[in-house]
């Protein structure tokens, strides 16, 4: 069984047990329960619903593991003056979480 959820602007294919990062949140802790009500497909035993533009009354329930940090990202601008370059570093910060449940 899978599901295809909307978060964030993306859509996210998702299945039961599925650790994935999401954009950070700020309300969420370790260990709280998110769900994710931006339900556009769901596949199961009895078929695929699809939805218009969303699946009325499914959701998936996912669970909170923590705060991780993505790649390294180096930025360096250069122009060809003197003392005219620049080095920074970027680091995204996600929220990992384990998708529990599927309700359709």
């Amino acid at each position: 069984m899978y599901a295809i959820i909307q978060e964030d602007g993306k859509q996210i294919k998702v299945e039961q047990g599925q650790e994935l990062r999401i954009d950070f949140r700020f309300e969420a802790s370790v260990g709280d329960a998110l769900t994710f009500d931006q339900v556009l497909l769901v596949s199961g035993e009895d078929g695929v619903k699809i939805g218009k533009p969303v699946v009325d009354g499914a959701s998936v329930k996912a669970e909170v593991l923590g705060v991780v940090q993505g790649e390294k990202l180096v930025v360096q601008k250069f122009r060809r003056r003197k003392n005219s370059k620049t080095k920074t570093g970027h680091r995204q910060v996600y929220t990992k979480v384990k998708i529990s449940e599927i309700v359709a």
